[in-house]
């Protein structure tokens, strides 16, 4: 290996200074507004730290804690999120209270239950504590609370020349309010409104004091809102804005997101923490879903990806569209309205481009970041008109393709138009922007595409699983073009994809690697680098089966397979890091990808085997949901996986991830247009004997279904239909 100097951090890098304290931390969302607390439920957003209650990209609540008087914390008995991530509750006891010396009240005497719930812009807590001793106790209760306003990317660690201006805080009667001034012009307000009203109250502090008699119990609560307003629009300084009550808050939660899992299929088995790891996901994922003008869209994650995200939503609606089309059809529909229309460089943006990702922030809105509404994927486009393919298989909603049909033409001419940069057949990218992103693929820090001695590829690059995606839009929107008619469209776009296919297998493939090259430099030549990217293509259908399957054994070997999961990067190649990431990694969603491609190319033990060793890492998770990603080390006996320090948790593609997963092991596939669910080859590890499929939705009626398992064979049976829904299992 050749001396490589040591990578500097990216501009939009997320900087990690210190060691998570406690992996635990709480989230709620609703809307464009999320929090993150601690155990305790409290938040305490110092400098770069994630914690705080955040609205549109903007940090309104940086502190709020809650202690005894005299800094004293209360103890931690249980803190828990609700199984569909509706509330927050957390027990809590108070330690011994000292005074003089003595003993004044035993530890364990006054219990404190605190929730909370998030709706709308506005996060209502409430707590209730009880006296459970035998003497009366005076209970000093002290609420502490700032508001630093800061962007989204300065929490991330970006620093700024220069900042709006904090107002000073207001107390009015019951209330406290801040205020900053943007640079944008907006001013942006934070509202804490006390019921009852405190004992005594500060711009900083609100002081609760009770007398609490034997076996008795107080409450009390608070609201904090977020509110933004525009340079058109009134000052909006007038006081507290009017909120719900906070049972009515909790039950407008609660009622939203059952109503949501209502309309889904039940999918129960015969391993009961299978099932707990398959709620967990599907909680988190209605969670992330954000009703927006153009449709419910999926977003990316939480903290910092709280955003609708192209690549991320569209992967996340296809993890999941089996389960719930209506999903991709939400995606579609907002990434259809946000397609490029022009060239702009300082967006990276060109026409029929779909969108990378869009922000609301004021660094964002002043171009301080690139990211208002930025354009810089390579992917993206592709793999929009690939869902669309998808969706039409899965639902047959002929009329709703038939309107996106023109976005599906822009993108396929972006694709031959501006994808090529330099004729050669494939699609690269070279960024326009000097503010956008380096690298333009799903694996976007700076030093994730590289050469096997270490060197990094000059560009423009083409990523290997690109042009898998190139290839499946092209035979997707050729069927697309035959169910609408659009017949001299239909053979040209089967020829293209034929041809690239062909070049592909020519340009790609490394035969002393067993697998295909992570990208072409460009010089064209081939970055040889055992990567999970080759898992892609596999998962779009470019790949001869002669080197698929010589692909899933590089990838389920053990330089490439951890235990746990798939590495992004083989422990054998140059930059090979397990804490890396991009060069080393495990990541959920990836791995999905690649248990799909699997499973496509006939190998449902290498998809059972990646499912299984996700499933394994998720008992390890707290609340068993998987993160972003994780450390790529090799697993240990009765140890479990490394976190990776600032990965998003929740975040919507690790959420959908088991859904992919369960769909490659049982060889699934929902076709709307012949209105029928095949079985291609089932299987199922030996932890799940049964999968009771309840509920599912397909063109013409709805099913359920049970799949057992064998000693030698996977069965499939009908045991309810309403309508004419075909069950076909090919074995």
């Amino acid at each position: 290996m050749v001396d490589v100097p040591p990578t500097v951090p990216g501009q939009h890098y997320i900087r990690t200074t210190e060691a998570r304290s406690d992996e635990r931390t709480r989230v709620l969302k609703h809307g464009d507004t999320f929090a993150v607390f601690n155990h305790l439920g409290d938040i305490e957003g110092h400098d770069r730290s994630e914690f705080g209650l955040f609205h549109r990209d903007t940090r309104f609540l940086s502190w709020m804690t809650m202690r005894l008087v005299d800094d004293e914390s209360l103890l931690l008995l249980k803190s828990a999120i609700r199984k569909d991530n509706a509330l927050l509750t957390v027990d809590l006891m108070n330690p011994d209270i000292i005074r003089g010396g003595d003993v004044i009240i035993p530890h364990g005497t006054i219990h404190v239950y605190r929730s909370q719930v998030l709706w709308g812009t506005t996060c209502y807590s409430r707590v209730r504590i009880h006296n459970y001793g035998d003497s009366t106790v005076h209970i000093p209760i002290q609420l502490a609370f700032s508001a630093d306003f800061a962007d989204i990317f300065e929490v991330r660690g970006l620093a700024r020349k220069q900042r709006g201006r904090l107002l000073e805080p207001s107390v009015k009667q019951s209330a406290i309010g801040f205020a900053y001034e943007g640079m944008d012009n907006r001013r942006r307000f934070t509202y804490v409104h006390f019921s009852p009203t405190p004992t005594s109250l500060t711009d900083t502090v609100a002081l609760y004091e009770s007398d609490l008699d034997p076996q008795s119990a107080i409450e009390f609560g608070w609201t904090v809102t977020c509110e933004v307003k525009d340079p058109d629009t009134s000052s909006g300084n007038g006081g507290p804005v009017a909120v719900l009550g906070y049972d009515t808050a909790a039950t407008r939660a609660t009622s939203a997101l059952r109503a949501t899992r209502q309309a889904e299929p039940k999918v129960v088995t015969s391993n009961e923490q299978f099932d707990v790891w398959v709620n967990r996901s599907l909680a988190d994922l209605h969670m992330l879903q954000t009703e927006t003008p153009h449709g419910t869209y999926p977003y990316a994650g939480v903290p910092w990806f709280s955003t609708p995200f192209g690549r991320d939503g569209i992967l996340t609606a296809y993890q999941c569209l089996w389960f719930s089309p209506d999903v991709a059809r939400g995606v579609l529909s907002y990434l259809a309205a946000m397609q490029a229309k022009e060239l702009d460089d300082a967006r990276d943006a060109e026409p029929g481009k779909i969108l990378h990702e869009t922000r609301a922030g004021e660094m964002a809105s002043l171009g301080e970041v690139p990211f208002e509404r930025y354009y810089g994927s390579v992917d993206v486009t592709p793999l929009f008109v690939m869902l669309a393919g998808a969706y039409y298989q899965r639902t047959g909603d002929r009329s709703f393709v038939k309107r996106l049909w023109p976005h599906i033409e822009l993108a396929l001419h972006w694709i031959d138009e501006y994808g090529d940069i330099d004729g050669d057949g494939f699609v690269e990218y070279e960024r326009r922007s000097e503010e956008g992103l380096v690298q333009q693929g799903w694996k976007d820090s700076n030093d994730s595409v590289f050469h096997e001695d270490g060197r990094a590829a000059v560009g423009p690059i083409a990523l290997c699983e690109v042009q898998g995606y190139v290839y499946a839009a092209k035979m997707a929107a050729s069927r697309l073009a035959s169910a609408l008619g659009h017949t001299d469209q239909v053979r040209i776009l089967k020829d293209e994809a034929a041809r690239l296919a062909d070049a592909f297998e020519d340009a790609f493939w490394c035969e002393d690697l067993s697998t295909y090259a992570l990208a072409l430099d460009g010089d064209n030549r081939p970055c040889k680098v055992r990567t999970s990217n080759a898992a892609h293509c596999l998962f779009s259908g470019i790949s001869e089966k002669r080197h698929a399957h010589r692909v899933a054994e590089t990838l389920l070997s053990e330089p490439g397979y951890t235990g746990w999961g798939l590495r992004t990067v083989a422990s054998t190649e140059a930059r090979y890091n397990p804490m890396s990431y991009h060069n080393g990694s495990i990541w959920p969603h990836d791995n999905a990808i690649a248990a799909a491609g699997l499973g496509r190319y006939g190998h449902r033990k290498g998809a059972a085997q990646i499912m299984t060793g996700l499933f394994d890492a998720s008992q390890y998770f707290d609340l068993h949901r998987l993160p972003e990603l994780f450390c790529g080390f090799t697993r240990r006996p009765d140890e479990g996986p490394t976190l990776y320090p600032q990965a998003c948790l929740p975040q919507a593609w690790a959420a959908a991830t088991p859904l992919l997963c369960l769909q490659a092991c049982l060889g699934l596939e929902v076709n709307g247009v012949r209105d029928e669910v095949r079985f291609h080859d089932p299987y199922l590890p030996a932890y799940i004997d049964q999968i009771q499929i309840n509920d599912l939705n397909v063109r013409n009626g709805q099913l359920d279904l049970l799949v057992t398992r064998y000693e030698r064979d996977v069965g499939v049976r009908i045991t309810r239909r309403e309508g004419t829904t075909k069950v076909v299992v090919l074995k």
